[in-house]
């Protein structure tokens, strides 16, 4: 079930995001119940999205709309293009941001609907350096309960999730390996990536 989620290569956090978030100050005095409070209200419309017997599209559509208001987009998109989005001019930056928001919500929420008929649970929250870790079981029918992630953080002026991990396999660096190929097979080309990022919607 989990592969069919996320690509099961072992990855390991990367080192240089957990500097940038251990080095950046929060905004304010977030707590671990803070951030656990965040995911439990994510976690609520989650369920009630994949528990609505609505069609693919307008679920999808739904889960749009929860990752929009739930991570920090700019932060994954950042991460996703890697030393790539140094070289971007701000308009073309906003633009990746707003493609890729799309893209990756959709890619998310197709792959949530694998869950309807189960439900997910938050378990407890832990700060790690300057931001906090968010355990939930995942309860699907027919499969053993596994660990779903979420990473946390105030970064941005505002606490929301930057990545999220299912029995250990990170979000971000799937991300970032799957880009990664793109731009290679657009030797660099953002604007061509951007397209086929928005033709595979």
């Amino acid at each position: 079930m989990t592969k069919g989620l996320i690509d099961r290569r072992s990855f390991v956090l990367s080192s240089t995001l957990l500097a940038a978030l251990a080095s950046s100050s929060l905004g304010w005095a977030a707590t671990a119940k803070d951030a656990e409070v965040l995911v439990e209200k994510l976690v609520a419309e989650i369920n009630a999205v994949i528990s609505s017997g609505n069609s693919e599209s307008v679920m999808v559509r739904q889960f749009e709309e929860i990752f929009k208001s739930y991570a920090d987009v700019p932060t994954i998109a950042r991460y996703a293009l890697g030393n790539d989005a140094r070289g971007l001019s701000q308009s073309q930056m906003e633009k990746f941001i707003k493609v890729y928001s799309v893209y990756v919500s959709h890619k998310y929420g197709r792959r949530f609907r694998e869950f309807i008929g189960g439900k997910i649970v938050v378990q407890k929250s832990r700060p790690i350096k300057s931001f906090f870790e968010v355990e939930t079981l995942a309860h699907l029918k027919g499969w053993e309960p596994f660990t779903v992630s979420f990473l946390v953080s105030n970064r941005s002026g505002k606490l929301l999730f930057f990545n999220m991990f299912i029995e250990g396999i990170n979000m971000l660096l799937s991300e970032r390996t799957e880009i990664g190929a793109m731009l290679d097979k657009r030797r660099g080309d953002v604007e061509k990536v951007m397209k086929d990022l928005q033709n595979s919607i």
